[in-house]
């Protein structure tokens, strides 16, 4: 794809510099999204932080439950600190442009371990950008997952 002019701006998604998906870097990036409809997921800041929700995922049920209760939610939930930084390393790791460490920080309330980014880089499975992003190298993506736990831990 890299060769066909469509790099890896993400894991699983390629792109001409400029035409990446916007609604997908939203997820990605941990920004808020609103679910609708029957199955839909989302992320919202409330009042008192950030808050998991889920609808209904069948449809007749799903609209039996929005006619009776004014909307689809069957999961509304506060995520603790910690859920957010494990969820904005999940995502944001799957970007090729990494995350920022200053904001897992600000998320998680806590510090990467900076053991484990040396690690990590001594194995060859993340890198520091020039700017200070923190992202998983190519050798690196195929053990996503495993980054990604090493790194919550």
């Amino acid at each position: 794809m890299s060769a066909a002019g469509l790099p890896a701006y993400e894991i699983t998604n390629h792109a001409r510099h400029g035409a990446e998906s916007r609604h997908n870097l939203i997820y990605w990036r941990y920004g808020e999204y609103v679910g609708v409809g029957p199955g839909a997921h989302g992320r919202v800041m409330g009042p008192k932080g950030r808050r998991a929700q889920a609808t209904e995922r069948h449809p007749e049920m799903w609209l039996t439950v929005v006619e009776t209760d004014g909307h689809g939610l069957v999961e509304d939930e506060m995520l603790s600190s910690e859920e957010q930084g494990d969820e904005f390393l999940l995502m944001g790791l799957r970007l090729a442009e990494g995350i920022e460490p200053t904001r897992f920080e600000a998320l998680a309330g806590k510090q990467l371990d900076p053991a484990r980014i040396s690690s990590l880089i001594a194995e060859g499975m993340v890198e520091m950008t020039p700017e200070g992003r923190l992202r998983v190298s190519p050798e690196g993506f195929p053990l996503l997952d495993a980054v990604v736990a090493d790194l919550a831990a």
